[in-house]
């Protein structure tokens, strides 16, 4: 068995247990690994869309600074090894196997009330490995949520952060944008600095209200404003930022506001003593880069646009850059049977575009036929809209016309076309 299946086979067991979301089993597991979460620093990421971004902005910037960084992220497109980085190196998957291995060790399923779920698991493995590595500081991104979320058993953070708020996982967090608010609220902490990003008014009046009851300390954040050749600035203001200007490695509109929380991010670290220059800044946000997002990579000689785009908020970001290109197109859509289907087709999809609608493999995927008659409802104008039984059949079809390719609907799709471009590239 291969050190990549040896992981899986690792962590099944508790893949059973699916999401539930709680503290009591993390602390009671954490407890008995002596508590490697309390050992380094931490800066906690949450919110709906711009998380993964904003973490990589964070590592890159302080290894850039010379720190060792742990950063924590999910999901993963490719390989498990993926979602623990120091500086941004992954885990090697020999380690990680390590890892779980101690941390499951730790579980007795016969005199525990509660199993910890699959999550649960592979966070204390991560907590676990930042402490035997003796980071310096660790960016963390929330699973799902944040108040019950299995990262929040750290009662302490250097700043937290939340990016952005929209409808998502409801089913989970609660039907109403007030609910989810107060649930990413979670991660705010006593009298801890918070950095906060632009949101809808039912959800900053939920935010507001939290950080007035803990004591935050507060940044509001606004977007960068864009500069010639791929280049922005931070205003910042006159009491506690400073603008800078610097590179944006990443594409699309919503890197403005992603930078922008990280620069805001960064210059809280800086009030706190961290030595974190401006050049350091500029060189780091140059050389971020995050895998699978609003993303340029060739296949079978052809330039394809690949993105998570899994709910309405970044389906919306995503076609404001599709718009810059000018260019006719095809989109190729899987989503899960959990997202807001319709809403998703209303922010990509306009008239004269192709859908290619495909299931996502080995999740719950939403029936492409079904997808169909939603699209259709929601934009009558499609040029065409046909549903494939697999990715590489859609593909395969997109090539045959002189159009734009889109892979986007999930990050669980995009990460199966990165393995099959991963295999195809590998194969003499």
């Amino acid at each position: 068995m291969n050190t990549s299946n040896s992981i899986n086979s690792l962590l099944q067991p508790f893949k059973r247990f699916g999401v539930h979301l709680g503290l009591e089993r993390i602390h009671q597991l954490s407890a008995k690994l002596d508590n490697p979460h309390q050992q380094f620093p931490i800066v906690h990421v949450a919110g709906t869309n711009g998380k993964g971004s904003v973490c990589a902005y964070l590592s890159s910037v302080l290894a850039t600074a010379g720190y060792k960084v742990g950063r924590y992220t999910s999901p993963h497109l490719i390989d498990w090894t993926e979602r623990i980085c120091i500086n941004n190196q992954p885990i090697s998957s020999k380690k990680l196997e390590q890892a779980i291995i101690e941390v499951t060790e730790k579980i007795n399923p016969e005199i525990e009330a509660e199993t910890p779920t699959q999550f649960e698991v592979f966070t204390a493995a991560a907590w676990l490995y930042f402490a035997r590595e003796n980071v310096d500081i660790a960016v963390i991104e929330v699973g799902l949520g944040g108040r019950l979320d299995a990262t929040n058993v750290r009662d302490r953070a250097l700043v937290s952060v939340i990016t952005s708020l929209s409808r998502e996982h409801w089913q989970t967090l609660g039907p109403t944008l007030t609910d989810i608010a107060r649930e990413k609220a979670g991660v705010l902490k006593p009298n801890c600095p918070a950095v906060i990003g632009q949101l809808p008014l039912e959800a900053k009046t939920v935010v507001e209200a939290r950080i007035k009851e803990l004591n935050c300390p507060v940044t509001w954040v606004e977007p960068a404003q864009k500069l010639e050749g791929n280049r922005a600035r931070f205003e910042g203001n006159s009491v506690n930022l400073n603008a800078i200007e610097y590179p944006l490695s990443l594409l699309g509109e919503m890197q403005l506001m992603n930078s922008a929380i990280a620069i805001a991010t960064l210059q809280q670290l800086q009030r706190q003593g961290w030595d974190i220059s401006t050049e350091a800044i500029q060189r780091g946000m140059a050389n971020t880069r995050w895998l699978g997002r609003v993303q340029w990579i060739t296949w079978r000689d052809r330039e394809l646009l690949i993105d998570g785009a899994h709910n309405p908020a970044a389906a919306t970001a995503l076609r404001q850059y599709v718009d810059t290109l000018n260019a006719p197109i095809t989109w190729v859509m899987g989503i899960l049977s959990t997202k807001d289907h319709a809403d998703i087709f209303s922010a990509l999809l306009r008239p004269g575009d192709r859908l290619y609608l495909v299931p996502v493999p080995d999740h719950s995927s939403a029936d492409p036929e079904q997808l169909s008659a939603i699209a259709r409802s929601r934009c009558p104008q499609l040029e065409t809209c046909k549903t494939f039984p697999n990715l590489l059949s859609a593909l395969e079809n997109a090539l045959a016309r002189d159009r734009q390719i889109i892979l986007c609907g999930s990050l669980y799709l995009v990460g199966y076309f990165l393995k099959l471009n991963q295999r195809s590239t590998k194969s003499p």
